[in-house]
């Protein structure tokens, strides 16, 4: 009987814990005063533009100078890879977070040490730029180790509201001027 009477109650217990899983957060809080605090943005995922990365731009290959063209003259070549990003909605943009990882490998002419590599995240909606910058990023290259990884975000990236149904996101290696931030 004891039994019995244990499972049930283990039953009903796993069933009410299960049930408070499923709670949805609104994403508010409760001050101390009892009042509800602002809302956290919310994480949009399925309206995130997708992140390409275009084959032109995928690569750089850094020479020593005056060399051109001269594999001999490599200083380091860099690929970037995979590509990941997360959206986050509030009342009047699409905020993006864009993270690329990379690789550094030396060449015959390296010497290692810091290089920075110039990359771009640019959007679009097809015409018009909504977002371009361009970033020196940093990563240490040693000398004779082989291929260097890195991890590139770039955070902050405002888009227009409902941006992500036409926009696209580009990133790639560009050794054009250092260019100001476009907002739209």
């Amino acid at each position: 009987m004891i039994g019995k009477v244990s499972g049930r109650l283990l039953g009903i217990s796993l069933l009410l814990v299960a049930a408070g899983c499923n709670k949805t957060d609104t994403g508010g809080a409760i001050d101390a005063g009892g009042s509800a605090a602002a809302p956290t943005p919310a994480v949009v995922q399925g309206a995130c533009p997708q992140v390409f990365l275009l084959d032109g731009t995928a690569v750089h290959t850094a020479y020593a100078k005056g060399a051109k063209d001269d594999p001999t003259q490599v200083m380091y070549q860099s690929t970037l890879v995979n590509t990941t990003r997360q959206c986050v909605q509030n009342e009047s943009q699409l905020v993006m977070t864009v993270v690329v990882q990379g690789r550094v490998t030396p060449g015959p002419a390296g010497t290692g040490g810091t290089v920075n590599l110039p990359i771009r995240v640019a959007a679009t909606d097809g015409q018009t730029t909504l977002y371009s910058e361009l970033t020196q990023y940093p990563v240490t290259v040693q000398p004779g180790a082989g291929a260097s990884q890195f991890i590139f975000t770039k955070a902050n990236i405002p888009l227009p509201g409902g941006a992500g149904s036409f926009a696209k996101v580009y990133v790639g290696f560009d050794e054009g001027p250092q260019g100001k931030k476009k907002k739209k």
